[in-house]
């Protein structure tokens, strides 16, 4: 089995250290060099762009984080290059962008956003991104249909699957997905304790990070039923808000 200490050795920043969208904003290349700065594995999302690119970006919708309409797929990288996210002097960054900016300091978690039409050669792109990459790296999805491609098109990059539900459906769906070569598991901290986290710690040794912890019930969550902690609002090593 691979080594994953790496994935739970410190706590992860959910979409780098930002401090809530105040001055310093999600998904930026500011958020996660404050991240690295400090030692925390840096949690962040991707999409393909209109030209094939991968972006870094949570939504789908360019409107939340950059005032303008539009979809992130129907924007070129230059396109979003000259966008500021918040107002601020952040852009919104390519992967290789950030990759280049953390330059193997601290682990990476990326998260894999599919938009049905729009994400067919997600996997490929974001392998290829990862490929020289020096650095400790990890790819994980909620979208079913990107995690059926990881080991095809992304070999020997640990994989996970993101996932929230304690419903018997929701389980089951998830139970699904260990056919498909997963290494770890990103579940959600308000859906724990649940047979499937359990099953995958305990009988497959497999570890399980959570997401996204706010407070300290949550904290105290995680590390009674998971391994790590993706967080944001605070600083993990002095309990501070961010």
């Amino acid at each position: 089995m691979t080594d994953l200490s790496w994935l739970t050795a410190r706590p992860i920043a959910h979409r780098g250290l930002h401090d809530l969208n105040k001055t310093c904003w999600e998904n930026t290349l500011s958020a996660f060099e404050r991240a690295a700065a400090r030692g925390y594995a840096i949690e962040c999302d991707v999409h393909l762009t209109a030209n094939g690119d991968v972006a870094v970006f949570h939504d789908d919708v360019l409107n939340r984080l950059t005032g303008t309409d539009g979809f992130i797929w129907q924007r070129t990288t230059r396109e979003l290059a000259a966008l500021r996210v918040g107002g601020t002097a952040d852009h919104v960054p390519t992967l290789a962008e950030m990759l280049k900016l953390v330059d193997g300091r601290v682990p990476l978690v990326i998260e894999l956003k599919g938009i049905p039409g729009h994400d067919g050669e997600l996997v490929e792109r974001v392998a290829a991104a990862l490929r020289n990459y020096k650095g400790k790296a990890a790819i994980m999805s909620f979208d079913h249909w990107l995690i059926r491609d990881f080991s095809r098109h992304a070999p020997g990059v640990p994989a996970g699957l993101t996932a929230w539900g304690d419903l018997d459906h929701e389980i089951e769906a998830h139970f699904s997905m260990l056919a498909h070569g997963i290494s770890f598991v990103s579940y959600s901290v308000t859906h724990l304790p649940n047979r499937f986290v359990s099953f995958v710690r305990e009988k497959l040794a497999m570890p399980v990070i959570t997401w996204t912890v706010r407070d300290q019930e949550a904290v105290r969550t995680t590390f009674a039923r998971a391994d790590q902690m993706t967080f944001e609002g605070f600083d993990p090593d002095t309990l501070a808000v961010a």
